[in-house]
């Protein structure tokens, strides 16, 4: 199986693995309540993919590791990868800021953190989710592949896959264009963990339950959006421009 057929697999093994790591991660660790984490609609996570296919790629510069010793190659190694899907995680985040001005995920209230964006504890989770990779998944790839070449009725899986995905990406990439016309009118990033939570509280109070269509309620963009400028920032009368108030863990931290 040739490298992108290899890539294509992997991106479409990890978008999904990293989506179920992440509504546990989610519902136990960080918002205590069932989300569908991303943007995109259905379950899975591009980022997540990416980052497998890196991972994939990076396993086979082992040999290139300084160091006589096989575990200083392995620990090196890990380390590389770790930064690599940093740095990924770094472009994508700042790509979505400056040119959708959306903010999909937010480290802000973690220490080290660079814009947000990426901080040390994640690093260190990409460090122990590369060593994991390396042992648990990476020796068992190559056969996968070949039991993919050999079973070619699961190829159609991938393909429906792909097919679901691109009509998610551009449903969702309608409302991010609307989104992005918002902010920028505004002068604002819209946090989207945030705007999700909003759009969450909202539905509690219907007694709606809504997971894979999450960043939808029922109401329109504009009215969404509105109501999510009011209740995250105020008007500076001064200048005319919207200034963000603390967030509720920044208030928690504070008060303590």
């Amino acid at each position: 199986m040739n490298l992108f057929l290899t890539l294509a697999f992997l991106f479409c093994i990890g978008s999904v693995l990293g989506w179920g790591l992440e509504v546990i991660f989610r519902r136990f660790f960080s918002a205590h309540h069932w989300v569908n984490p991303g943007f995109l609609v259905g379950p899975y996570l591009p980022l997540y993919g990416s980052s497998l296919c890196v991972l994939y790629l990076l396993a086979m510069l082992e040999p290139l590791m300084p160091g006589d010793s096989p575990w200083l190659k392995k620990i090196l190694l890990f380390v590389v990868m770790a930064l690599a899907i940093t740095a990924l995680e770094y472009v994508a985040g700042m790509i979505f800021i400056h040119g959708m001005k959306i903010k999909l995920w937010d480290y802000s209230d973690r220490w080290g953190n660079v814009k947000g964006i990426i901080c040390p504890l994640f690093t260190f989770f990409w460090l122990v989710l590369s060593a994991v990779y390396y042992f648990l998944i990476h020796p068992h790839i190559l056969s996968a592949l070949h039991w993919l070449a050999e079973n070619l009725a699961f190829s159609f899986c991938i393909g429906f896959f792909y097919g679901i995905f691109l009509i998610d990406v551009g449903y969702s990439t309608h409302l991010m264009v609307k989104i992005r016309a918002f902010a920028a009118e505004t002068n604002i990033v819209v946090r989207v963990e945030e705007l999700r939570e909003d759009i969450h509280q909202a539905l509690q109070k219907k007694n709606v339950r809504r997971f894979f269509f999450s960043m939808h309620g029922g109401v329109p963009v504009r009215e969404m959006l509105d109501q999510y400028v009011k209740q995250h920032f105020s008007r500076e009368k001064s200048q005319g421009k919207w200034i963000r108030l603390p967030s509720k863990k920044a208030k928690e931290k504070k008060s303590k």
